[in-house]
């Protein structure tokens, strides 16, 4: 045959003076993702469809065609797996890229084994996105064009070998011997065989040796027609003599394999004759990477390696059966940084990062062989001990981290100490369930830090209770609010000379169904730590300001009303507009409301609680300073802020006996005096405690001597005769 170049006659060749807009149907059921896909999409010159759900998306398709597609799969009317069923058996010649929220493995290989051409997980960066979109049109565009040259090489025999050598795909023959009798261009760039290298040569040379068994009947395929070998996975093996090509990598390639056997079709039909196999081998070995990628990102923990939660169950769930065949104790270790936030917080998450390598370094060489470490997130790891003696053989290999992990690590040029604290059960004496045993674990875990950090402590019984009853407890506050059980009691602040009341601090109740009345202290550490306590003291602000307009309105005179906030609701991003539409949804004037933060709550981060709180402070919103005398913070500081009370801590109140304490608080007192500040003592709870208090020129006490905290109703009758005192005295 010639070699000579195929001419192309003009009627063949299609010529455009203006390139068409590539269009792109983009599929899922949130409209704001719609829209910023519409939008990104839109800037980068693309024909952009919407389709607000599955429904949409099909009848798009009916209608008109596509370059691509932008596929949800978690949509409501209709998924995104249904949506390329319908793409794949009417063979919509248009490539899918599936664009997910969905982290599963099975999501993302099902996708994969469903017809996409690409899967993007959600969130993901635009610039990304955009350049898988046109890695798979650039794709599409070279399928098209094969396609095109298939159809018109289709006439003559010079342009059908053209055809098989341009293939993407491996394309061979075999002899009824299982020598290949020709093999195409493609076998260079996939394996890096030349041709004449393989011709004459057995198939089994190229056939992973694992997999030799199975191509006996695939790749040397004897049957014909509708029984023949379809998409049958098999792995080939690349030349170990010749250098590969840029583009390979790796000692194997995946392939999906096509094959049929030939027969001789001059024979008669019931004396056909097998003159050998035809096959085409597809590369999927970047499919078979992103799948394996994916199952490796599901199991591990991407900044270390290490195993991750999921798979240290499963390995535990493999090592408890062997226990109950060896009768072999196995141990669950759970291990926690002491005090790695401030490492975090002073150094960076970067310095924390390089932290949490150097930790899971160390780790692996305090272990055994054959012994599980993973990292469960954050600075929480687990170890899994299997084959015990007995629990000295825990004793041991704690010591051995503790020890390890007590020399000082160098960081970037930081010189760090960490210390960890362990918690152990040991199985099946603690059990033998996956996750009883590593809840067990980490209980342990936090008894050893709060027995004072850097030390072992075993699993015990009876350490479960306090536990179970703080999840109970943070499981009750999350429906508290719904159930409408918090309930505003009120203190009132009164002043030392006319006895008058001025204000009254708020103080959160909880009406528990079971429990009954709680005090805060009951239940205000678990919301803190749980960060419930953001919507409760939301809660708190709009009942109070109600409850201010409510006597307003009533005809008594405005009075302060003090609200305490938390850490978590000043940290929060809306703090300053969620206490502007406390105010505001009840126009209440801004000076009737006192917020009440804690020195050290202040100093936290500074700059930050500066801004807010001037922002607040514009508005006519007052700020208390409370348990005044306890933090640490600088007087040149606290000048920053624009502070109008002080409240006198009564740890010193109770103690104004001691000459010492009477000094500090006269002090107290009079720094308040000198900077124009209220002052108001908590605490009160004597008649010789408030005389000295009002010797002292202090503005306010507040305390059992005046008053426990009232229920609203009662809180407004006081003040009603208050007010009412008030009046008779000034009339007489």
């Amino acid at each position: 045959m010639s070699d000579a170049p195929i001419a192309l006659s003009p009627q063949n060749r299609t010529v455009s003076s203006f390139p068409m807009r590539q269009r792109l149907l983009v599929v899922d059921d949130e409209p704001l993702i719609l829209e910023g896909l519409t939008r990104l999409l839109a800037a980068r010159d693309y024909e952009v469809v919407a389709a607000n759900g599955g429904c949409e998306a099909l009848i798009a398709i009916g209608k008109q065609q596509f370059d691509a597609i932008l596929l949800d799969l978690g949509m409501p009317d209709l998924d995104g797996n249904e949506v390329l069923r319908f793409v794949a058996d009417r063979a919509v010649d248009t490539p899918v890229i599936v664009v997910s929220g969905d982290s599963t493995i099975d999501a993302a290989i099902r996708a994969l084994r469903g017809g996409a051409a690409d899967f993007v997980r959600k969130p993901y960066e635009p610039e990304e996105l955009l350049r898988r979109i046109e890695n798979t049109l650039t794709r599409r565009r070279l399928e098209k064009e094969n396609n095109h040259i298939l159809l018109r090489l289709q006439q003559s025999e010079k342009w059908h070998r053209f055809l098989v050598n341009s293939s993407p795909d491996f394309i061979y023959t075999l002899d009824c011997d299982g020598r290949f009798t020709f093999v195409n261009d493609r076998v260079e760039s996939l394996l890096g065989y030349r041709n004449e290298e393989l011709l004459g040569q057995h198939y089994s040379l190229v056939i992973h040796e694992d997999d030799i068994a199975n191509a006996e009947h695939v790749f040397n395929e004897r049957r014909a027609g509708d029984r023949s070998a379809r998409n049958i996975e098999i792995r080939l093996k690349c030349n170990p003599g010749m250098r590969r090509p840029r583009l390979m990598n790796g000692r194997c390639k995946s392939v999906e394999l096509t094959a049929t056997g030939m027969y001789d079709e001059e024979a008669s039909p019931f004396e056909q004759r097998f003159i050998g196999s035809y096959g085409v081998a597809k590369d999927v070995t970047e499919r078979k990477q992103a799948e394996e990628t994916v199952h490796y990102q599901a199991y591990h923990d991407l900044l270390t390696g290490l195993p991750n939660r999921a798979l240290f169950r499963d390995h535990l769930g493999l090592m408890l059966a062997q226990t109950k065949r060896t009768q072999k104790p196995l141990a669950v270790l759970s291990l926690d940084l002491d005090h790695f936030k401030v490492i975090n917080d002073s150094l960076g998450h970067t310095i924390g990062d390089e932290m949490l390598l150097a930790v899971g370094a160390r780790l692996r060489q305090c272990l055994r062989e054959g012994d599980t470490l993973a990292r469960l997130g954050g600075d929480e790891f687990a170890v899994l001990l299997p084959t015990l003696v007995s629990r000295s053989d825990v004793d041991h290999i704690c010591c051995k981290i503790i020890q390890a992990l007590s020399k000082p690590m160098y960081v970037k040029g930081h010189e760090i100490y960490i210390t960890v604290s362990i918690g152990a059960c040991v199985a099946p004496e603690d059990g033998d369930m996956i996750d009883s045993l590593i809840r067990q674990a980490e209980i342990a875990m936090y008894q050893a830090k709060s027995q004072g950090r850097s030390r072992l402590q075993f699993w015990e019984s009876g350490m479960q209770a306090p536990y179970s009853e703080r999840m109970q407890v943070e499981a009750d506050l999350r429906r508290a609010l719904a159930r409408n059980e918090f309930v505003l009691f009120y203190q009132p602040q009164v002043d030392t000379i006319t006895g008058e009341v001025r204000g009254f601090e708020a103080l959160l109740r909880w009406w528990h169904p079971q429990r009954g009345l709680l005090a805060p202290a009951d239940f205000i550490p678990v919301a803190e730590e749980s960060g419930v306590i953001v919507p409760i003291g939301d809660w708190v602000l709009r009942q109070a300001c109600a409850q201010a307009a409510e006597w307003r309105h009533a005809g008594l005179p405005p009075v302060r009303l003090s609200v305490n906030i938390s850490a978590r609701q000043l940290e929060s991003a809306d703090f300053v507009d969620s206490v502007m539409r406390a105010v505001q949804v009840d126009s209440l004037d801004g000076n009737l409301l006192e917020l009440e933060i804690t020195e050290t709550l202040l100093m936290r981060d500074f700059e930050a609680n500066a801004i807010k709180l001037g922002r607040l402070s514009a508005a006519g919103i007052r700020l208390a300073i409370d348990d005044f005398g306890t933090g640490y913070s600088s007087f040149k500081y606290l000048s920053r802020f624009p502070i109008h009370t002080l409240k006198i801590d009564q740890s010193f109140v109770q103690e104004l006996d001691r000459e010492e304490n009477m000094s500090i608080v006269n002090a107290m007192i009079a720094m308040g005096r000198g900077m124009n500040l209220n002052v108001v003592a908590e605490g009160v709870e004597t008649e010789s405690q408030r005389a000295r208090l009002q010797q002292m020129q202090c503005h306010e006490v507040q305390g059992y001597y005046y008053s426990p905290p009232l229920p609203y109703q009662e809180a407004t009758a006081l003040l009603g005769r208050h007010t009412r005192g008030f009046n008779q005295r000034v009339a007489g």
